[in-house]
């Protein structure tokens, strides 16, 4: 940290990144005084250039940045910065400074549901398997997890791991599915497994 390199007008670029969902909310600039006040006060607070001052993110909004972690990259002329926003980041009121909402993310997955959303809203029940069984209700999609749930234990018994990895991904599925039926989504499990892990 102590090597930190400043440009020429004395600053350093700060990437501000949410440390639970990797979302980037924000980039903005830091001076000497400005990281070591961030450190200190565990608020992220930059050098406004608009200003030409010090700028604590939040200090009239109330949203502020509160810091985790700071970690700086190879060549040491930039920083990424780990917090817990409080409220919306841009000054325009959006989630990010590049109007995104900022909610897990879980890759592959995340596109998996939205693909299962967009069917169960869009297609043909005899021609969409997904929209067949949302269309037969809550209970069959629920009866349809169980029957995955047991062809998953029925293979972790046995040393084929090709089919036991394929019935793992029938279950998570058919699961995702199920949770949409019931108008939740991964993110909302994410929340119970994050509030079990603080008791």
């Amino acid at each position: 940290m102590m090597d930190l390199k400043y440009n020429s007008d004395g600053l350093i670029p700060a990437i501000i990144q949410d440390a639970t969902t990797k979302n980037v909310l924000m980039l903005g600039y830091m001076n000497k005084e400005a990281f070591k006040q961030t450190k200190e006060l565990k608020k992220v607070t930059f050098f406004s250039r608009s200003k030409q001052r010090l700028w604590t993110k939040g200090e009239e909004s109330g949203n502020v940045l509160n810091l985790v972690d700071i970690k700086v990259d190879c060549d040491n002329d930039t920083l990424l910065i780990q917090v817990n926003p409080e409220g919306p980041t841009c000054h325009k009121g959006s989630d990010t400074c590049w109007n995104e909402q900022n909610t897990s993310n879980f890759g592959f997955i995340s596109q998996l549901e939205h693909t299962i959303e967009e069917r169960r809203s869009n297609s043909n029940p005899e021609e969409s398997y997904v929209a067949s069984l949302f269309a037969k209700g809550v209970n069959k999609l629920a009866q349809k997890v169980g029957e995955e749930a047991v062809e998953v234990v029925i293979e972790a018994k046995d040393n084929n791991d090709e089919l036991f990895l394929n019935e793992s991904a029938d279950l998570l599925f058919h699961y995702l599915m199920l949770l949409q039926a019931k108008g939740f989504k991964l993110e909302d499990i994410e929340r119970v497994l994050k509030n079990r892990e603080k008791k």
